[in-house]
């Protein structure tokens, strides 16, 4: 525990003009963001006397080890900086909202030449007009579905309606009289167009015009005696209706607003968002957080603003937004939010009449959201506590394991083996913190060597990352030559300094750590090697590496490193790094209470190896093996058998369940990308555009591998030393295996035209 007085700036060094501030813990990571219009006074409040100080402030001040700021010339930049920060760090003490769910909008796709109705949730596009977001995305298309009779827009996807451009067929909603079928020119683009704006004015609360006008043309048929005209346009005017009935009126004016309400106790606040477009609620959503810090209603409101608005421009930032209490600076919060719609934007308190009772209704919502969570969140969290101390108590821990991580080992017949490693915080997933490897030590199948490898690689990296925040100090290592390592073998327990004499170039390709899953996506893997520490497996590492998700590669050429001779020295692909003081997570900078790997006693015992190889003996292992659920342990020949209504024996199975989940999903994107590969994949420069151009010139793969180098040049956009290069690499390329019919057994044999007989 710090104490503030350490790193307390003199008076005179803080400057009395408005900023933003950022403390820091010894690690250099930021742990809190916030902003003031006078820094001097500002700071001062966080170091008087401790016991002074709002409990968690307290913990604030004394988790830090340094303070610093920005000066702004105005309170919006102030602001504006804040948020930015708050987004980028990630601050363990600032207030975050955790929205449970990505709620759905109603998206009408003005940017397409035929624009599209949708149900569509994420970020927003440029381009897109959206309405909402809803509390459920069947409430979206039953409104659609009423509305489809009156504004036929496009519901289809381009794959659909390419499709029905070809054959000249709508699909069925062009039939029954749902789509105005832009894809057979039933209409013009011009008229579609208009039918979708006209759909946009409805929804966006200018309903009057268009029900007067059906009425009207309902009447003036059954005049004409049109009676099945005057039927349809009754029953059309009635859809209108049923549909506006679904979001009742609130407010008689016909107003554009947000009104936020926060319900909040001791630990814990709600906030509920009810849009108000037209009169009418078009929309809800809500979000609850714990009160890390010392916040009072008017900074959960200003938070609460941030989140809301902070990516919003336009018309998606309303006219009137409606709170309970107005911010610190309301002034600076109401010139931000206009300067993000772009006109003025009134914040204030409602005080009487209609708006008052609406208020009224998203507080006691916010209430009910806030009871609801803790009743559940106390269900969980009792579960989740019982959970671990009932896997401490199995595996003898002095303490609850609250982060562990478990491994699991992924191919298919030896090819493509692949490890996910997943992380559980306090019993959650921590998506954020997953990572997975490519193991490239060796070629073939073997579990256990594969662990030893990936636990080695993950911990060594943990290592590098105290060595560089000066939390480990260096262990002298024997000087000499280090032969490059021709299998598994122990990864060194400290960095090795500089070799007294040559070393070989290393044998491996280099470690391939995973990126983080968001949703359940697959991204490619990132290459992160340079020349460094000899690792396990051949590959070789520089210490303190810490890749930033998204970062971009860089060709360059690697400088010499510890224990590299430079003579050893190849081109590599690097990547930046990030700054040492940049504030942000490091990867692998965290170790876990309890390693978990999915397996029984050889895993377990390969698990252990790899740490005992390290130097590390303050971290618990176990495995988990399928065939009967047995929980093993090193050094222990019997397995802890825990029972089967466990909740221990739950926990472990869904975070092994997890990381078996997430290593084959990868195992799978990548062996997917390994057969859909050709020889054209190794010419450098030859981009998509280039190999479509060639395979449509030639007809097919075969044709183009006898083409000759003159032949392929007179394909446009390929130059002479485009063709060598392309010849050159079908040339060292293994022919593919003949394609086989599973149904006969017999070999499909490619014909002239590129198609298989």
């Amino acid at each position: 525990m710090a104490d503030p007085s350490s790193y307390r700036p003199k008076p005179g060094q803080i400057p009395d003009s408005p900023g933003v501030y950022k403390f820091r813990d010894e690690h250099r990571r930021v742990i809190y963001v916030g902003k003031a219009k006078n820094l001097r006074q500002r700071l001062a409040n966080y170091f008087q006397d401790l016991a002074g100080l709002h409990p968690r402030t307290r913990t604030m001040v004394t988790t830090a080890a340094s303070v610093e700021w920005t000066v702004v010339s105005t309170e919006v930049e102030a602001l504006q900086l804040e948020y930015s920060w708050i987004k980028e760090f990630d601050p363990r003490f600032n207030v975050k909202y955790r929205d449970d769910k990505s709620y759905p909008y109603l998206a009408v796709t003005l940017n397409e030449e035929f624009p599209r109705v949708q149900v569509m949730r994420g970020a927003k596009k440029k381009g897109v007009r959206y309405f909402g977001p809803y509390g459920h995305a069947w409430a979206i298309r039953e409104t659609v579905d009423l509305m489809l009779r009156v504004f036929p827009v496009r519901t289809c996807s381009a794959g659909v309606f390419k499709n029905a451009e070809r054959t000249g067929r709508p699909c069925l909603l062009g039939y029954i009289g749902k789509c105005s079928a832009p894809c057979v020119g039933r209409v013009t683009p011009e008229e579609h167009r208009d039918l979708a704006e006209d759909f946009c004015d409805f929804m966006a609360g200018r309903t009057g015009t268009y029900i007067r006008r059906l009425e009207k043309d309902m009447m003036q048929a059954a005049e004409e005696m049109e009676y099945e005209r005057a039927a349809r346009l009754r029953d059309d005017a009635e859809a209108l209706k049923r549909a506006m009935e679904k979001s009742a009126v609130v407010l008689a004016d016909a107003t554009d607003a947000d009104l936020i309400a926060v319900a909040e106790d001791e630990l814990e606040a709600a906030v509920q968002i009810f849009h108000v477009r037209g009169g009418r609620v078009r929309g809800q959503r809500g979000w609850v957080t714990d009160k890390v810090e010392a916040v009072d209603t008017a900074g959960l409101v200003e938070h609460a603003l941030q989140q809301l608005y902070g990516e919003e421009t336009g018309d998606s930032v309303p006219k009137e937004v409606l709170v309970p209490a107005l911010p610190e600076d309301p002034d600076a919060v109401s010139q931000w939010l206009a300067d993000r719609r772009g006109s003025q934007v009134s914040l204030r308190i409602p005080q009487r009449g209609d708006k008052k009772d609406l208020m009224g209704t998203v507080q006691r919502n916010a209430q009910q959201a806030l009871g609801l969570h803790k009743t559940k969140r106390a269900s969980d969290l009792t579960t989740r506590s019982r959970a671990l101390e009932e896997i401490a108590e199995a595996l003898g821990l002095d303490t609850a394991p609250l982060r562990v991580e478990c491994f699991d080992i992924s191919h298919l017949q030896g090819d493509d083996v692949v490890a996910s490693m997943v992380v559980f915080e306090d019993g959650l997933a921590r998506k954020s913190e997953y990572r997975r490897f490519q193991i490239k030590g060796f070629e073939g199948q073997d579990d256990v060597r594969s662990m030893h490898e990936v636990i080695g690689r993950r911990f060594k990296r943990y290592l590098q990352e105290k060595e560089r925040t000066g939390e480990w100090e260096d262990t002298p290592a024997p000087t000499g030559p280090v032969p490059a390592p021709t299998g598994p073998v122990p990864a060194p327990t400290g960095p090795v300094p500089a070799p007294g004499g040559p070393v070989p170039a290393p044998g491996g390709t280099g470690e391939t750590d995973g990126a983080d899953e968001v949703g359940g996506t697959v991204e490619t893997p990132r290459t992160v090697e340079t020349p460094g520490t000899v690792e396990a497996g051949g590959t070789v590492e520089t210490p303190g590496t810490a890749e930033t998700p998204g970062t971009v590669e860089t060709p360059g050429t690697g400088e010499p490193g510890p224990g590299v001779a430079p003579a050893a020295q190849e081109p590599v692909t690097v990547r930046e790094e990030p700054r040492e003081d940049d504030g942000r997570p490091k990867r692998f900078a965290y170790p876990p209470q309890l390693v978990v790997v999915d397996g029984g006693q050889p895993q377990v015992a390969a698990a252990k190896r790899a740490l005992d190889e390290l130097g590390i003996d303050d971290i618990a292992v176990c495995g988990l093996a399928k065939r009967l659920e047995e929980v093993w342990v090193p050094d222990d020949d019997d397995p802890v058998v825990l029972p089967r209504s466990s909740e221990g024996l739950y926990l472990l199975q869904r975070i092994r369940d997890e990381a078996h989940r997430f290593a084959i999903t990868y195992q799978r994107a990548k062996r997917a990308k390994r057969i859909r590969s050709s020889p054209l994949d190794d010419v450098p420069g030859l981009g998509e555009t280039r190999k479509q151009a060639l395979i449509k010139h030639f007809g097919s793969v075969k044709k183009l591998r006898q083409a000759t180098i003159d032949e392929i040049c007179e394909v446009p956009g390929i130059g002479r030393r485009t063709a060598e290069s392309v010849a050159a690499a079908f040339a060292t390329a293994a022919p593919a295996a003949p394609a086989v019919n599973t149904a006969t057994g017999e070999i499909i044999e490619e014909d002239d035209g590129g198609s298989r007989t």
